[in-house]
């Protein structure tokens, strides 16, 4: 299965910046346990491919609603901005 995500790169609020990424997944029962272990898996899929990931969502539509889960000051900020564009894929 490929799975399409952003992988960007913002200023922070506290300074510096931050990386993170939006995949757009979400896991096959809706529960918040099992979207939380495929969040990991997929952070840790882009950091296995040399991406630095400071924070990470989940980008879904639901009730023709696009939701986004994860980090709560990402999932923010997401809100605000809407989807980003796609720049990379994993193959699960």
């Amino acid at each position: 299965m490929r799975i399409n995500f952003a992988h960007l790169r913002e200023s922070s609020t506290t300074g510096g910046y931050i990386d993170f990424a939006v995949f757009e997944a979400d896991a096959n029962t809706h529960r918040n346990q099992d979207r939380n272990r495929l969040l990991m898996q997929l952070a840790n899929g882009a950091r296995r491919n040399g991406l630095k990931v400071d924070k990470a969502a989940l980008a879904f539509e639901e009730n023709g609603n696009v939701i986004f889960y994860g980090a709560p000051d990402l999932v923010d900020y997401l809100s605000n901005r809407g989807v980003p564009n796609w720049t990379h894929h994993l193959d699960t």
